[in-house]
């Protein structure tokens, strides 16, 4: 039996995760929203709150688990969320926001439990968009590369024998989608001359949520990551996460092209 530690369990990925893992593990399972604690429970998990835009919680979730457990087997950060719109027209704190939530927080929390990961793993939910810039999202993009490039760094300095890994699904089914819809209302309601482009994003999102990839691709995936001696440093999951990937070794004038004039033709479309 091991102890696993998910951030982000009461919904998407980390939800899914949290279930597969509960079977023949200790799971501590990180929670925001009140109301899905009895669920958590039912699980046979042990519940933790964490809200990641308050370092006071990140501190106290961590505390928590280091007096719970002398040992830390895989730590998977999960949760996030996505600022959308424009990067002319975006709040300035609602990217600080993006990178509080999605790089700084995972960041903190985990070198809280580093003394107990020793010889475990840390595996983190990035994304495709690490590979480069999708218009309108790009807070989400730089937060997820950012997130990669710090992780990747402490691999490589750490004296600890940690395996940390960054998993980069494409487009996946989850709830994230209409979250993302609902938490950035502004820039929807409020497109300043990109009504278009503002349409298109919202109808895009909504058709991910159903036919983006299975989340059971992703979970399976990890769940051979927490398995392996020796995993590599980094995964893509789905077909476009593969195609983010080429693409992102091309020189950034050609990339620049295909993006927008792929954006170009959608919108018409």
């Amino acid at each position: 039996m091991k102890t696993i530690v998910i951030t982000g369990s009461t919904s998407g990925i980390g939800k899914e995760l949290t279930k597969h893992f509960a079977k023949d593990n200790r799971v501590f399972a990180g929670y925001r929203n009140g109301k899905f604690l009895e669920e958590l429970k039912s699980l046979g998990v042990i519940p933790f709150y964490i809200n990641l835009t308050d370092s006071a919680s990140i501190c106290e979730a961590a505390d928590f688990i280091v007096s719970q457990t002398d040992k830390i087997d895989t730590l998977i950060n999960v949760a996030g969320c996505v600022v959308a719109g424009a990067v002319e027209d975006i709040d300035v704190s609602r990217i600080r926001e993006q990178f509080e939530v999605n790089t700084f927080a995972h960041l903190d929390f985990s070198q809280r439990l580093l003394d107990l990961l020793d010889n475990g793993k840390i595996i983190n939910i990035s994304s495709m968009s690490s590979f480069g810039i999708f218009p309108f999202v790009a807070p989400y993009c730089a937060s997820k590369r950012a997130l990669d490039i710090l992780f990747n760094s402490m691999l490589l300095e750490t004296k600890r024998n940690i395996k940390i890994v960054s998993v980069k699904p494409g487009v996946i089914a989850t709830p994230l989608w209409q979250k993302s819809i609902d938490n950035n209302k502004d820039s929807i309601d409020n497109p300043r001359g990109f009504e278009k482009e503002m349409r298109f994003m919202v109808k895009n999102a909504a058709k991910n949520q159903t036919n983006g990839l299975d989340v059971e691709k992703v979970v399976k995936l990890i769940a051979e990551i927490d398995a392996s001696n020796n995993p590599k440093p980094s995964y893509t999951v789905g077909l476009d996460a593969k195609i983010a990937e080429i693409l992102a070794k091309l020189p950034q004038g050609c990339i620049n092209k295909i993006i927008k004039d792929n954006l170009k033709r959608r919108i018409k479309s």
